[in-house]
């Protein structure tokens, strides 16, 4: 049996994940954070992105997309507190396209600093969530 941590990863709505893991890989602000079991206790914020859990005796990852928040690591608790997020299955490829292009209009048409920076969190968002929709194609095809 291999060591494993209690992991929860939850947002306002909803409590999305709660269970076991051999390791929790997290798209941290200055990159991904790869969280194993006796892990030193952490606190960070996340950017937007796929949270990638390794279940324990699993050979399949759950995949949680997440468009930021915070991440707790204590010894025996990973916390991922996320401003949103939604199961990596039930993303709509053709509404983040279509969220992805808004937001790189809106960034070509600005009329302020703040519209842009709007725009640009959006973009972010859009991208990541892309970008976990790939990850889950190209996992589902091995």
């Amino acid at each position: 049996m291999a060591m494993t941590v209690q992991v929860d990863v939850v947002s306002a709505e909803q409590s999305l994940f709660s269970g076991l893991a051999e390791v929790i890989i997290v798209p941290g602000e200055m990159g991904e954070l790869g969280i194993y079991p006796r892990h030193a206790p952490l606190l960070t914020r996340i950017k937007p992105g796929s949270v990638r859990i390794k279940l324990a005796d699993i050979a399949e990852e759950e995949l949680i997309y997440v468009s930021g928040g915070m991440l707790e690591v204590q010894p025996n608790l990973v916390t991922i507190l996320a401003d949103t997020a939604t199961r990596g299955a039930d993303l709509d490829e053709a509404r983040a396209i279509e969220a992805k292009r808004a937001a790189e209009e809106a960034m070509k048409n600005r009329t302020s600093d703040i519209d842009y920076a709007a725009a640009q969190a959006e973009l972010a968002e859009a991208i990541a969530q892309l970008q976990a929709i790939h990850k889950m194609r190209n996992r589902s095809s091995h």
